[in-house]
């Protein structure tokens, strides 16, 4: 299955989508920007398709906002970690 049909069959059921979007997309990582972004992320603690929203961002390589409960920098380091575990198991 491809990742667009993939995401068409969990994105209905995303408790973002009864959330304003502009949470999920903080200005900045500082200040103010961190309570948006906790908010944001009690917003996927609480979905049931939290998991299936960040194998989406991560395969599709989301950088920006609030994805699975993780932020732009938290969802950077996992890419490089599973970089890091790919080439290892490639060598």
């Amino acid at each position: 299955m491809s990742v667009k049909a993939d995401y068409a069959s969990w994105w209905d059921l995303a408790a973002c989508q009864r959330v304003d979007p502009e949470l999920f997309f903080p200005v900045s990582q500082v200040g103010p920007a961190q309570l948006q972004e906790a908010r944001a992320k009690s917003v996927c603690a609480r979905c049931t398709v939290q998991m299936q929203c960040l194998e989406y961002a991560m395969a599709t390589h989301q950088l920006h906002g609030v994805w699975g409960g993780l932020g732009e920098n938290e969802r950077r380091r996992l890419r490089a970690v599973h970089t890091a575990e790919r080439d290892l198991v490639q060598q």
